[in-house]
């Protein structure tokens, strides 16, 4: 399995891009968001990635963080969706976007993307919002970056890439998970609430994160 490839780009096409890694050139699909963020032929890039084998076929797919990646696995798990879709709804929300949306049941958001119909969005929210939780208490991550060390000869192994830093609040939304799950509530209503007052407070701390997503969890009326 590729995980990573880390080297200098050669050139951008309408849907991937060919990063050479020291003589070899790999062709790596990747969304328009993607695609637009990573820098010109000649500078060095780098990307996670996801192998895609079939019968007749072996295509890489390119992301900046491994959320990003992890969502499109679980999107590529969903019926109806394949690679395609999947890029299209991740370049149309970015990673945190979609955390968001299926976290909160918005089907509209995901039909937004190109080539997604109204059953297919639904399909998506109801078989990954149990996911949700999972995914979102990984945090943003930080982007994959590639040294200068990717375009010449080394005179010592690279070293290990660090891991991927959470966001700020990435560990009190965890924790506020988990206290709402100790409570009795459900993984999806909990993902909902929890993300709908991050939402509001991007810097709220755990017990602030929990009294906002009760509220927003209590009998109305």
């Amino acid at each position: 399995m590729i995980g990573r490839i880390a080297g200098r780009v050669e050139y951008k096409g309408e849907d991937h891009v060919l990063i050479d890694v020291r003589g070899v050139g790999y062709v790596i699909y990747c969304s328009d968001r993607v695609l637009a963020s990573l820098p010109r032929p000649g500078e060095a890039a780098a990307l996670y990635t996801d192998l895609l084998v079939r019968e007749d076929l072996l295509q890489l797919f390119g992301f900046p963080t491994l959320v990003e990646k992890e969502w499109h696995r679980l999107l590529m798990s969903v019926q109806g969706i394949g690679a395609k879709a999947s890029l299209a709804i991740l370049g149309a929300l970015g990673p945190d976007g979609v955390s968001r949306a299926i976290a909160l049941g918005d089907i509209n958001a995901i039909k937004a993307a190109k080539g997604i119909g109204p059953k297919t969005a639904q399909r998506v929210v109801i078989e990954l919002k149990d996911k949700a939780p999972m995914v979102m208490a990984m945090g943003a991550g930080t982007a994959t970056a590639a040294g200068d060390d990717v375009l010449e000869e080394p005179v010592a192994p690279a070293p290990r890439p660090a891991a991927p830093a959470a966001p700020t609040n990435a560990s009190a939304q965890s924790e506020a998970l988990s206290a709402l799950g100790n409570l009795g509530y459900g993984p999806s209503e909990a993902a909902s609430a929890v993300a709908e007052a991050a939402g509001e407070a991007p810097e709220a701390e755990t017990s602030a994160l929990i009294r906002a997503a009760l509220k927003l969890l209590a009998p109305k009326g």
